[in-house]
Order: structure tokens, then sequence, then C-alpha cells
């Protein structure tokens, strides 16, 4: 079954002009050109904090800024009705409910002002700002406290910089009503501005934003397996992101069970640990009409916000190449709990807690759940046969939940080129499933972008989504290729492996120790082992340890043993070798007939430039 995403999202007033009369793929195509001219002309707000704030702290304002002008936007056409309605009803001492039916959101500000009456009283900017940011909800005052934007109001007023801050974000360019850009774009808006943000400050080179592209991929491929939620019949889910960012994997999760089922009951759970990407959030899920409650501040790894939730559906892209070392010692602890907690199955290296996150979610699938996260190449086969790594793996193939895995193709996101996965990780895997893993590469399924963002080159087409959810659905090994209009040729190849040739037994072999004479050296009647000549070898799962011992041993080392107390059991994924294409490598001579040929052409070259007669 193949599915086209239009992630047009909903907002708790009714749907936008411009979110009506735009496609899921023209807002795809559009995506780059809407993201980069809105973020830009946000961005240069900037300018006129150079030389009070240094660059990488302009982040401070302009992210809380653009949160509360896009409030405001959101706000202006029924601001005199909740002004009115703040007359009738002041001296009750419960307001939130009348106010927020007259603001058409769960938010709403009571203050008299506005960004044009604000810029035309310059001299008393300071105060009147200040009222107005007071008349927002507690719920609005909560995620700029979080901000800690208290203190950038003071320190603009104090160098005079907070007019013309305003000023500028009165700009008609700086419009952020809905009916000039989309709750999903904006969300992306706000994850540009956080990569530049990020980027000023040089912090996390491996962290990264998921573009729209992706999260369309992610949506399908959860929804594709799911046949009660494919039937689109009485949808009731629930959603969680444990690295949540903007929270843009849960908006367009949520509009894609809108669009099977346009009752869909769908509540999104997430949780972040940077305070500016948690409170454009929370803002997003205040703007959407949903449960800013449910969005949670705090590290995932040491500070679980939703430690006995279980949910219908995870999707995360968490970061890879990021240590662990800040929340070792709780993670720690909870690995010593075993299956009592979520680290049980094992520990990565400090150096990359991306499986930790995998196991995170692991703990958090409901019964019959399902999981799309994105790992990169080092979660395939790191470790050796016991460690952390081919452990956690372990735990998942062996309780046969793991059920594919999709090579993206390179340059697919913002801030890195390198080799990207979804694992798709189910408790409930149907029959036909069960016992097996599906490997996809994708690599080659995309079509290249007009002009780069960043690292992100190329973009997975609605052509290209469809074909790598078709190979999904049908689960079997096959090639798939399709010719688009522009003539590019996509290819999408699956293949299908046996959870058991995925794990093998290392074994550790011994060779008798000799005396001086050649004999062998006894210690309590039994030959002592050789450390200098002991070796390891790696056995499939499917073939027994002694029989390999007599047919790839023996017969060169007659006197060798299996020492049974260090067999390991080890599990890795052979992704590439999988895919591997063997070229025949050309004939000898041929091969010396080209050599010959470049021979002669440096010769000639080198005859002409000292002048030597050919």
């Amino acid at each position: 079954m193949m599915y086209t995403i239009s992630c047009i999202v909903k907002k708790s007033m009714e749907t936008s002009d411009l979110e009506k009369n735009m496609t899921s793929e023209n807002m795809l195509a559009s995506v780059g050109h809407n993201i980069q001219e809105k973020s830009t002309v946000i961005w240069n707000v900037a300018n006129s904090l150079f030389g009070a704030y240094k660059p990488h702290e302009y982040g401070l304002v302009i992210l809380p800024m653009t949160v509360i002008k896009r409030f405001h936007d959101c706000l202006l056409p029924t601001h005199e009705a909740v002004l009115e309605q703040y007359e009738k009803i002041r001296h009750l001492a419960v307001k939130d409910g009348f106010l927020r039916r007259a603001s058409g959101y769960a938010f709403y500000n009571t203050s008299k002002f506005t960004f044009e009456t604000l810029r035309a009283d310059a001299d008393n900017i300071e105060d009147n700002f200040r009222t107005y940011i007071n008349g927002f909800s507690e719920n609005v005052l909560d995620i700029l406290e979080q901000m800690k934007f208290e203190d950038q109001i003071k320190r603009m007023a104090e160098a005079g910089l907070l007019y013309q801050v305003i000023v500028d974000f009165c700009s008609e360019k700086a419009d952020m009503h809905p009916d000039k850009i989309t709750a999903v774009d904006m969300g992306y808006v706000f994850e540009n501005l956080v990569q530049r943000f990020s980027e000023s400050y040089n912090e996390e080179a491996g962290a990264h934003f998921t573009s729209r592209d992706i999260i369309y991929t992610m949506c399908d491929l959860l929804v594709t397996g799911d046949g009660g939620t494919a039937s689109g019949e009485g949808i009731n889910k629930t959603v969680y992101d444990m690295t949540m960012g903007t929270s843009q994997m849960l908006t367009c999760m949520e509009e894609r069970l809108h669009q099977l089922d346009a009752d869909a009951v769908v509540t999104t759970f997430g949780q972040e640990l940077n305070p500016f990407t948690y409170g454009i959030a929370k803002a997003d899920m205040l703007i959407r009409g949903g449960n800013p409650d449910n969005m949670k501040f705090g590290d995932t790894l040491n500070n679980d916000q939703f430690p006995e939730y279980k949910f219908d559906y995870i999707i995360s892209n968490p970061p890879f190449g990021i240590d662990w070392k800040r929340e070792a010692k709780a993670v720690e602890e909870e690995h010593k709990l075993g299956a009592g907690g979520r680290f049980g199955a094992g520990l990565p290296s400090k150096s990359d807690g991306q499986m930790l996150f995998l196991l995170n979610g692991v703990s958090k699938l409901a019964d019959g759940g399902r999981m799309a996260i994105i790992q990169n190449g080092s979660s395939l086969f790191t470790g050796d046969a016991g460690s952390g790594p081919s452990e956690i793996r372990r735990y998942l193939i062996e309780n046969d939940w793991l059920d594919a895995i999709i090579q993206l193709p390179n340059d697919s996101f913002y801030n890195t080129g390198i080799a990207t996965y979804i694992w798709i990780v189910t408790k409930d895997k149907p029959a036909s499933h069960e016992g097996r893993l599906l490997l996809i590469d994708a690599s080659n399924c995309y079509e290249p972008r007009r002009k780069s963002i960043g690292n992100k080159r190329v973009d997975i087409s609605a052509a290209c989504r469809e074909l790598i959810v078709r190979a999904y659905g049908e689960y079997i090994s096959r090639d798939y290729a399709e010719t688009l209009s522009s003539g590019r040729e996509i290819v999408c190849k699956s293949r299908i492996l046996d959870n058991v040739a995925l794990g093998y037994n290392k074994i550790t072999v011994e060779s008798p120790e000799l005396d001086e004479h050649g004999n062998k050296v006894l210690k309590k009647g039994k030959p002592v082992a050789d450390s200098g000549r002991r070796d390891t070898e790696n056995v499939p799962l499917d073939r027994d340890v002694e029989e390999y011992l007599k047919a790839e041993v023996l017969p060169y080392n007659p006197d060798a043993w299996i020492d049974q107390s260090k067999t390991r059991v080890g599990y890795e994924i052979p992704f590439t070798r999988t895919f591997y294409v063997y070229k025949e490598l050309d004939k000898a001579d041929d091969i010396a007939a080209r050599i010959e040929v470049h021979e002669r052409a440096l010769m000639k070259k080198l005859h002409a430039l000292f002048g030597k007669e050919q």
C-alpha cells in the first residue's frame, strides 16, 4: 500500500487559506524558499543587536521574540474581542475559559498594546512592552520564563535597542499570521533559527535537524505497518518523541493520522533538553490547540518525564556522535536495574549515546506499538560479541522486535552528509514478518535539490517515498526501480534476512603449549593453553561450533580445542555486505594495454616539455 503525505497543519481554529490552497508536494517543493526567506528576514533583526550582543548571543533575543511575534500575529484578528470580553469579566476570579473562547486559541493577551501601537510610542517602549508581555496568559508566560526573556528585555532596554528590535519585527516581511505562513513551515523556520543559533555557538556538532521529506517517510512507514491505523477506522493513538526539538515530527504524525481519519483522536507527547526549542514546541502546541502540558523539559536519558507511559507510536531523531558522560551516573544506575530499567540490555560507548535513545523508545512501546527512529551506521555493527552495542542488537533481534532498517540517501540532513538509517521497531510483528528482518537500501532513491540547504543536497520526493514505502509494505527481497519525469532513475533494493543469520558465537580456539622437546605441557592431566597461539573465530549461530571446529580448524591444528567458558554471542547487521555487488576485475591483458597507452601519452608530454625529439 502506498501513501502520499500532505502534512497540512490543523489549528484549533479553522484552517488558514494558505494551508487550504497548498498540497503536500508544493509545500515540500517550496519549503526551502519559505524557510530561508522568512528565517533570514527574522535573523537579520540581529543587525540591531550588534555591539551590545556577541554573535553567539543573538538567539537569546531572536528566538523568544519570534515566539512572541507568532503569538501576536495569531491573536491580532481577535484582539478587540478579547479586550471587550476582558472588560466584561475582569471582576471574575476565573477568566481563562472566557478569554480563550474569545481569542480562539488556548492562550490570549489582555494588554491594549499591539506591535504597531508599541512602535508608536518610542519614549515609553520598555514600560509598554512589559505591560504587553504581562498581558499574556500564564501558559505563554511560562514559556518566556523558561527562555529567561526578562533578562533580555532589561539588557536591550539598557543598551537602547528594544525599540529598534520591535520596529524590525513590525516589518511586513516578518508577518507570521497563519494566513501568511503555515504552522508546519513556521515550525521549520523556528528550527532554522535554532540551527543558526547553534552554529554561532559551535555547539554539539553532531546535532542536526530532520527535514520534512524524511519525517513524511517515517510517518508513512509507521502507518503502513499498522493494519488498524491503515484502515482509517476509529483511530485513537498516542505519539511520543523523546528528542522533540521544536516538535515537527509530532505535528506531522498527528496530521498524517488525521488524513486517514478526520475524527482521529491523537495525543502527542514530547521531551526536549534545549530550553529554546522546548519553548518553541510548547508554543506550537498552544497555537495548534493541543495540550502543552504534554511537552516536557529535561534530559531524556537522566530525567525521564514519562516513566510509566506506553505509547502507540514513537518517532524520533536522537543526536548521534554525542557523548553521554554527563548522564553516565543516572544511566549506569538504571542499567543495574536490569529489566526494571530502560537500559538493562546494555550500554554503548560513552562517546555515542544514540543507542540509549533506542532502548528508551523500546521501553515505552505499547504492546502493539511501533517506533521509527533514526540512527547512524555505527549502531549496525560497532561492538564485539558481548559488548553493550552487540547486546542491545541481541535484545531487539532475539525478542523479534526489529522489523526493518532503511538506509536513507546521503546528504539528506541539513547538518550532516553521513549515511543514516531509519530503524522500524514493533512489538506486534505480523506473522509474515516473524523471525525475519527487512533491509532496504534507499541510498539511490532521491531527487537532487536545485539549491542545497547546508549539507542537504537531496530530497526524498513523493515518488521516492512511495517506492520506499512499497518496498517495506511488500516485505520481500526485490529490486525496485522507477524513471521519473526528469529522466532520472530511482532505485530501491530490499533484502530479507533471517534473524538467526544476524548472530554468531565468538569462540576462543586454544592450542597446547609445547615444551622444548615438542611435547604438550600438561597440568592435572590436561594440556595447558598457549596464549601466544590463541585464536578467535566467529561462527554463525545456525552452525554447530563443534562441527565448525572439526571441519575448519582440526585439519590444520589437530590438537586444538574450544574454551567454552569464553564463548560469547554477538549480533551485527551486515547492511553493506548484504547489498554488495561484486564487480569482476578486468583481464590482465586489458589492464596492461591501458597502462601502455597511459605510458605513451605521458612520455609524449615529457618529450614536448623538455624539447626532445620523439
